[in-house]
């Protein structure tokens, strides 16, 4: 086997068990490092192996790998997720935001519940006009004791995550709130399904668009923190 033949088979090999790559350079544009969140993101606990999953014990090394990496110049997030685990989603949108390089995230078929804030974590986030963004309250299985200190729990939890959307997005924290605990959408809960144009317009998202515009976007971001740090340079060695 040749070392192209090496590379490529290296290639498909990553994405199907991560669900990540790295885009080639062209021209002078940057680096691009691709990751997909997917299906239900994974906590501590294993899902059957008949789901489809992101594991975050495979993307949080991976994004610290990114940080170090001298070769990578921003990152793309493709998200079609359902939600997940709270504590591993909120890692990973932690993770993200706390970045150097450039981020652009894209939600394709949804990014429902903890999808949120990932979504929500970049430097610049696109929805597709089919997109979809389910906000709601927590929830959580097993068994749950009816005390005070239960319910308080709770709401540290759903404090934690409209904090954080809040604190990457123009949405106020008593508007976020209200789309979680509305009656009117869903019949079997409470919360909002936003579509495409939705999710823009109450500023979760900052724009409607696709890979084209996406990608674009991350390049015009990564070009100007090259340009930044090149001016910075120059003042330091004056």
């Amino acid at each position: 086997m040749g070392k192209k033949e090496e590379q490529e088979k290296h290639r498909d090999e990553r994405i199907e068990q991560t669900g990540q790559l790295t885009l080639e350079k062209h021209e002078e544009e940057g680096t691009i490092h691709l990751l997909t969140i997917i299906g239900e993101i994974e906590g501590h606990d294993n899902l059957s192996s008949s789901s489809k999953t992101t594991k975050y014990e495979h993307i949080l090394p991976q994004l610290a790998a990114i940080e170090d990496s001298s070769s990578i110049d921003g990152l793309l997030v493709l998200l079609n997720t359902m939600g997940g685990d709270v504590e591993a989603g909120l890692a990973i949108a932690e993770m993200i935001a706390s970045l150097s390089k450039p981020t652009v995230s894209l939600v394709l078929g949804g990014s429902h519940s903890i999808g949120v804030p990932i979504a929500a974590s970049t430097d610049y986030s696109f929805i597709v006009p089919s997109g979809t963004m389910v906000i709601h309250p927590v929830r959580m299985s097993g068994t749950v004791i009816g005390a005070p200190q239960t319910f308080d729990y709770f709401k540290q939890i759903q404090d934690r995550i409209t904090g954080f959307v809040c604190s990457h997005c123009s949405i106020s924290q008593q508007r976020m709130e209200e789309l979680m605990m509305n009656q009117g959408m869903l019949t079997k809960d409470l919360g909002t399904i936003l579509v495409g144009r939705d999710a823009v317009r109450e500023g979760i998202i900052s724009e409607v668009g696709g890979i084209s515009q996406a990608v674009k976007k991350l390049h015009e971001l990564a070009e100007r923190k090259k340009k930044k740090n090149s001016a910075s340079d120059k003042r330091k060695n004056k």
